[in-house]
C-alpha cells in the first residue's frame, strides 16, 4: 500500500519561549526529599477518591494525597520495584511491573508472573494489558492470560492501545497494527506504518499515532491512506490532549512540546529553560482540580498550575529567591534579591544592577520613587542609596562629503548613585521606610526614628530638617511601617503596636485597643479608611480621618493566618494579604465585613510561600506583585476563576474494637440498602473517611452524626469512634467541605446490632407468657389451697359447731338436774302441811318439765317460747316461795317474739339467781322484771330484782359447789354464745346508797327463722 506523506515544521520560537517561561515558571517539584521514593516516575494516575499513584523505577509503587507520600515495596507483596504502567478500577489498583502483574486490593498484592508490562487499556468491559511479548488480558474469571494474534504481534512490545469503536489499535516496536477484533480469528489485520510505535490516541476522528525517532503520524480513521507527518519533536514518550485542543508531547530528552491540534504549529516548549529539573518526561496527566500532573525521569514529580500566576526565582535569572522590597517605578518594577542589590524588570526582562560598588551586596528592605522617577532604597547597615537619572547634554560630532565636521547637542539620560549614610551626617545606617515625598524624604530607622530630610546631589549636601524620637512623642523607637495620606499626614506603627501620625512636625498617637507587644507590621490607607496588619491578631481597620474605633476584620470566613506581612487592594476591589501561608484574596462588603477568602498557598501557585514585609506592590496594568522568600511572584487579574468543584467524601474503614472489618466493600456499602447485621457483643465501631484534595490537603474538614441527631461540629478529624451503642437499626453520615467551605453530599453506613436474648421481643413475651402462666398456676394452687384450707376450716367450724352443741346440751343437763333438785325440796317441805299447795306446785311443775324435756333436744327455740318456759318457771317459784313477790314480763322485739330464735334455758338461771338470792332473802315485798328488745343485730335481755344485792348476797351465801353453779354454767354457754363481755351484773343504788336490787343484762345475735 502506498501511502502519501504531508509533512509539516513545527515553528519554533525558541528565545521567546525561554523568555516566556523565564516569566512564567509555574511548576512545583516533588521530589526525594518531599518522601517521593525514588526520582524515575514511569507512570501517574489519579484514582477516584484523588489519590495520585506513582510508579517508579526502583522505588515501588507510592500513593499521594497532596502532602504526603506512602509507599509500596516488594517487602509489603509488590511482585517487583521496577514500574512502568498503573490502572484502577473499583477498588483495585492494577501494577504493570519488570516481573509481570500486581494487584493491590486493600493493602494486599496479588501477583501474576509475566514479561514485563508497559500498557494498560479497558475496552468492552476487558482489562488489556500490553507486554514486552504481546498482548494479555486479565478478567475475573480467565484471571491472566495470553491473548494470540499472530506471531509478531506476540513477540512485539505493545507500547499503547486504542479502540475507537469501530478498530482497535496497537502501538508497537515494530509497527502500527489496526484489528477488528483483538482474536486470532479477526477479520481485518492490518499493519499500517513501520516504524517504533510509543503511543497511539484518538482526537477529533483522527489518529495520533506518535513514534520514538521519527515523530508523529495523524491519519484519519477510516481512510489510513489521507496521512501526514509530523517530524518534530522525536524521542516522544508518551501523548495527551489537554486544555481540550492541545496536544502535549513528552519527549525523552527535550521536555514537553505543547501543539495546537488545528494546524498542528507548536504553541510553546516546556523544558529546563522553563522549570523542569529534568528534560527525560515519561507521562502528563490532569486531575480533578484542573492541574496538569508531569512524570520524569530523574526529576520527580511536578505540578503545573494553569492560573493567574507568575513565579520568577533563581531559575529564572534572579540573583537570589528572598524578595525584601518590591515598588513600580515610573520605567519599571523594581524589587531587591536576598544579598545582591536591586533588580528591574520591564517589558525587556530582568535588569540586575551591575555588581559594583559598594551598595550591590546589600539586604535592601525598602524602595521608593519619587516624581522624577528617581529610586530611593533604605539598607541594613549600608544607608540609603539614592539613584538619580538625569537628562544631560551631549555633543554628537558628524563630517559631510566637504568634509566638514558638524556639532550638535543631544540629551541623554544618565544615572548615578549616591549613598546617603552616616559619614554624610545622616543619623543611622539602618534604614527599615523610605517615603519619597514631593517636598522631603522621610526615612524611618531601626532605632534612632524618623528622619525628615533632603538631599541635594549637585554639590552631595544633605539638610536633616527634622528627626523624630522619643522626645517628639514616638514612644517606641521600632518602626514597622509607614505610608503617606493623601492629607498629608504619615503614618507609622512600630513593633511593640504603637500608631500614630506626623502632621505639621506634630507626633500624634492613635489608640487602637490591641494589646500591648502586637506589633503592627504594615500598614495600607483606601480612601478613607486605614487597614493594619498585625502579628498573630489578623486585620483591623477604622475611619483615617478619625481613628478612634479600630475593629478588628471579620466575616462569614477566617483568614487563613493572623500574622500579616502585606495588604494591598486590586483595582477590582479585593484586598490582598500576604501572611507565612500566602496570600488571602479577601472580598468585603461596604461595611467592612468578610464576604469570602481564596486562599493561595504553595498548592495554588503561589511559590513563594511566606511573604515578606511590607513587600508588595500594584504596576499601571493592575498587576500585583508579591515579594516572598522563594521569590517574586505576579498576579495577573482576570474574571476567569478556576472551577472549584464540591468535594466528594469516601469510607475509607469500618472498625470493630479497632480491628478493620476487611471483608467490606465500602464502596457497595456507602449510601445502600445494605445493613451490616452485628452481635450484641459489637457495640464498638469506628469510622474512618476521606476527602482527598491534592490543593489543599490540609484544609478538609468534617463533621459526622450518627442517626437522626444534629450533625457534629467541622472538625480536621476523619475518624470518629463509638463505644456502647444501643442495641437496634443505627446509621452513620459524614461530610465534608472542601476550603471554599463547598460541602459534599452526604454518605451514610448503616448497620444493626442485635440484641441479646434477653432485650428480643418474642423472648421477652415468651417470658411474659410463662411469667403469666407461672402467675396462674401459683393462683390456681393458691385458690385451690385456700379453697382446701376453708373447706377444712368449714369442717372444722362444723365439727367445733357440733361439739359445741353437744356442750351446750351437757351444759342443759347439768342446769335440769339442779332445777329438778331445787323444786323437790320445795314439794318435799309442802307435804306434811299444805298438800293442796303441793299439788299445784307438782302440776305446775310437771308442765315445766314437759317444756323443758321438749326444747332440750332443740339446738335453738322461739324467744316466746321461753317465755312461757319462764312463765311456768315462775309460777312454781311463787308456789315454792315463802312469802309473795311479783313478776312481770316487758316485751319490746322486732320482729316478733315467735320469729326470733335463742338456745333453750338461757335465761332461766338468772331468773333463779334473782328469786332465790334476791326477791326471796329480802325483807320487802319482791318484784321480779324480765324484759326483752332487740336492735338490727342483737336481742338484749334484763332481769330486775329489788332483792337483797348479788353483791351481799353471795358474801352471805355458804361456800358450797351449788351456789354458783348455774350462774357459771349460764356464762360459759353466753361466752359460746356472744363473746366475751356479753354478761353485765350490778346493784341498784338508792340516792341514799343503800342497795335496792340487782340487774342483769345481756345480749346475743339476733337469729330469726326466716
Amino acid at each position: 500500500m502506498k501511502l502519501y506523506l504531508k509533512y509539516v515544521s513545527i515553528v519554533f520560537c525558541f528565545f521567546g519561549t525561554i523568555q516566556l517561561f523565564a516569566q512564567n515558571s509555574q511548576l512545583r517539584p516533588y521530589t526525594i526529599a518531599d518522601g517521593l521514593p525514588q526520582s524515575q516516575v514511569y507512570d501517574v494516575l489519579q484514582d477516584e477518591m484523588g489519590y495520585l499513584w506513582l510508579g517508579t523505577q526502583g522505588g515501588g509503587l507510592a500513593n499521594f494525597d497532596g502532602e504526603t507520600f506512602e509507599v509500596w515495596n516488594e517487602s509489603d507483596g509488590l511482585l517487583s520495584n521496577y514500574i512502568d504502567a498503573l490502572y484502577t478500577a473499583n477498588d483495585s489498583l492494577f501494577v504493570g511491573t519488570r516481573k509481570g502483574l500486581s494487584i493491590k486490593v486493600k493493602n494486599n498484592f496479588v501477583n501474576f508472573n509475566s514479561p514485563q508490562i508497559l500498557q494498560f487499556y479497558t475496552a468492552e468491559n476487558v482489562l488489556y494489558v500490553g507486554t514486552k511479548k504481546g498482548l494479555y488480558s486479565y478478567s475475573k474469571n480467565s484471571k491472566f492470560s495470553k491473548i494470540s494474534l499472530n506471531s509478531e504481534i506476540d513477540s512485539s512490545e505493545i507500547n499503547s492501545i486504542l479502540f475507537n469503536g469501530n478498530y482497535y489499535w496497537l502501538a508497537t516496536n515494530n509497527g502500527l497494527w489496526k484489528l477488528k477484533a483483538l482474536s486470532n480469528s479477526a477479520s481485518e489485520k492490518t499493519k499500517i506504518e513501520v516504524n517504533n510505535f510509543k503511543t497511539v490516541i484518538q482526537h477529533n476522528n483522527k489518529i495520533l499515532a506518535a513514534t520514538f525517532d521519527d515523530g508523529v503520524f495523524i491519519m484519519d480513521s477510516e481512510n489510513t491512506d489521507n496521512q501526514f507527518l509530523m517530524p518534530e519533536p522525536s524521542r516522544i514518550n508518551s501523548m495527551s490532549i489537554q486544555n481540550e485542543d492541545e496536544l502535549w508531547l513528552a519527549t525523552d530528552n527535550d521536555g514537553i512540546t505543547i501543539v495546537e491540534t488545528k494546524k498542528f504549529s507548536e504553541i510553546k516548549r516546556l523544558n529546563t529553560a522553563g522549570g523542569l529539573a529534568t528534560p527525560h518526561i515519561r507521562k502528563v496527566i490532569n486531575d480533578d482540580n484542573g492541574n496538569l500532573w508531569i512524570a520524569t525521569s530523574g526529576g520527580g514529580l511536578f505540578k503545573y498550575f494553569q492560573n493567574n500566576f507568575k513565579h520568577y526565582d533563581q531559575r529564572t535569572s534572579l540573583k537570589g529567591n528572598r524578595i525584601y522590597a518590591v515598588h513600580n517605578a515610573p520605567d519599571g518594577l523594581w524589587f531587591s534579591t536576598s544579598e545582591a542589590g536591586l533588580s528591574k524588570i520591564d517589558s525587556a526582562g530582568i535588569h540586575p544592577l551591575p555588581s559594583k560598588g559598594s551598595f550591590f551586596d546589600v539586604k535592601i528592605k525598602t524602595i521608593d520613587s519619587d516624581s522624577k522617577g528617581n529610586i530611593w532604597a533604605g539598607s541594613d547597615n549600608r544607608g540609603l542609596l539614592f539613584r538619580e537619572t538625569k537628562m544631560v547634554d551631549s555633543l554628537v560630532f558628524s563630517s559631510s562629503e566637504t568634509f566638514l565636521i558638524q556639532i550638535d547637542t543631544v540629551s541623554v539620560e544618565r544615572t548615578a548613585n549616591h549613598i546617603i549614610d552616616q559619614s554624610k551626617g545622616f543619623p543611622s545606617d539602618w534604614v527599615r521606610t523610605v517615603i519619597a515625598d514631593d517636598d522631603f524624604i522621610w526615612a524611618a530607622t531601626y532605632a534612632h526614628g524618623i528622619v525628615k530630610f533632603n538631599y541635594y546631589s549637585d554639590n552631595d549636601s544633605l539638610v536633616v530638617r527634622k528627626t523624630f524620637s522619643k522626645r517628639n512623642g514616638i514612644t517606641d523607637m521600632l518602626i514597622k511601617g509607614m505610608v503617606k495620606s493623601p492629607d498629608g499626614k504619615l503614618w507609622y506603627s512600630t513593633q511593640n503596636g504603637h500608631l500614630g501620625y506626623i502632621e505639621n512636625n506634630k507626633v500624634t498617637s492613635i489608640e487602637t485597643g490591641l494589646e500591648q507587644q502586637t506589633a503592627i507590621g504594615t500598614i495600607f490607607l483606601d480612601e478613607e479608611t486605614i487597614y493594619l496588619g498585625t502579628s498573630g491578631k489578623g486585620i483591623w481597620y477604622a475611619n483615617s480621618t478619625n481613628p478612634v474605633n479600630f475593629q478588628q476584620l471579620k466575616g462569614s470566613k477566617n483568614l487563613s493566618s493572623n500574622n500579616i506581612y502585606q495588604l494591598i487592594f486590586d483595582d477590582q476591589g479585593y484586598l490582598w494579604a500576604g501572611s507565612e501561608r500566602g496570600v488571602d484574596k479577601i472580598e468585603l462588603n461596604p461595611d467592612n465585613e468578610i464576604l469570602d477568602i481564596y486562599h493561595f498557598g504553595r498548592n495554588d501557585g503561589f511559590l513563594g510561600i511566606e511573604t515578606c514585609l511590607n513587600a508588595v506592590d500594584k504596576d499601571e496594568d493592575g498587576n500585583l506583585w508579591f515579594g516572598a522568600i522563594y521569590g517574586l511572584t505576579k498576579h495577573i487579574p482576570s474574571e476567569s476563576k478556576k472551577a472549584s468543584l464540591p468535594p466528594t467524601v469516601y469510607f475509607t474503614g469500618v472498625e470493630e474494637r479497632y480491628k478493620n472489618i476487611d471483608s467490606l466493600v465500602l464502596k457497595d456499602w456507602t449510601n445502600s440498602n445494605k445493613v451490616l447485621q452485628l452481635t450484641p457483643e459489637q457495640t464498638q465501631l469506628g469510622f474512618s473517611f476521606r476527602t482527598v484534595d491534592v490543593d489543599h490537603p490540609n484544609e478538609i474538614e468534617y463533621r459526622t452524626k450518627l442517626d437522626d441527631t444534629e450533625w457534629s461540629p467541622w472538625v480536621k478529624e476523619n475518624k470518629q469512634n463509638f463505644a456502647g451503642l444501643a442495641y437496634g437499626a443505627h446509621s452513620f453520615s459524614a461530610q465534608s467541605r472542601n476550603y471554599r467551605w463547598q460541602e459534599s453530599d452526604p454518605i451514610k453506613f448503616s448497620f444493626f446490632i442485635d440484641s441479646p436474648l434477653y432485650k428480643k421481643d418474642w423472648f421477652q413475651w415468651s417470658v411474659l407468657a410463662l411469667a403469666i402462666l407461672v402467675l396462674l398456676s401459683l393462683g390456681l394452687f393458691y385458690i385451690r389451697k385456700i379453697k382446701a384450707k376453708n373447706k377444712a376450716a368449714q369442717e372444722h367450724l362444723i365439727t367445733q359447731n357440733y361439739l359445741l352443741t353437744l356442750e351446750q346440751k351437757a351444759l342443759q343437763l347439768q342446769m335440769n338436774p339442779h332445777f329438778i333438785f331445787n323444786v323437790l325440796n320445795g314439794v318435799k317441805a309442802m307435804a306434811g302441811n299444805k298438800p293442796e299447795k303441793m299439788d299445784a306446785t307438782i302440776n305446775s311443775f310437771a308442765i315445766l318439765l314437759r317444756e323443758t324435756l321438749q326444747n332440750s333436744r332443740k339446738e335453738h327455740i322461739s324467744l316466746d317460747q321461753e317465755i312461757k318456759a319462764l312463765r311456768h318457771y315462775v309460777e312454781v317459784e311463787q308456789l315454792m316461795a315463802q312469802q309473795p313477790f311479783e313478776c312481770s314480763f316487758n316485751i319490746d322485739t322486732n320482729p316478733d317474739a315467735e320469729e326470733i330464735l335463742i338456745p333453750p334455758m338461757l335465761i332461766q338461771p338468772f331468773v333463779e339467781n334473782a328469786i332465790r338470792h334476791g326477791i326471796l332473802k329480802g325483807n320487802k315485798a319482791g318484784k321480779l322484771e324480765i324484759g326483752f328488745t332487740t336492735t338490727e343485730t342483737h336481742l338484749q335481755c334484763s332481769i330486775i330484782d329489788n332483792g337483797l344485792g348479788i353483791f351481799k348476797s353471795q358474801s352471805e351465801k355458804p361456800n358450797t359447789d351449788h351456789q354458783s353453779m348455774a350462774l357459771t354454767v349460764t356464762k360459759e354457754r353466753l361466752e359460746s354464745i356472744a363473746g366475751t363481755n356479753t354478761l353485765h351484773v350490778s346493784e341498784i343504788k338508792n340516792e341514799d346508797g343503800s342497795i335496792d336490787g340487782t340487774k342483769i343484762t345481756f345480749k346475743i345475735p339476733l337469729l330469726t327463722d326466716y
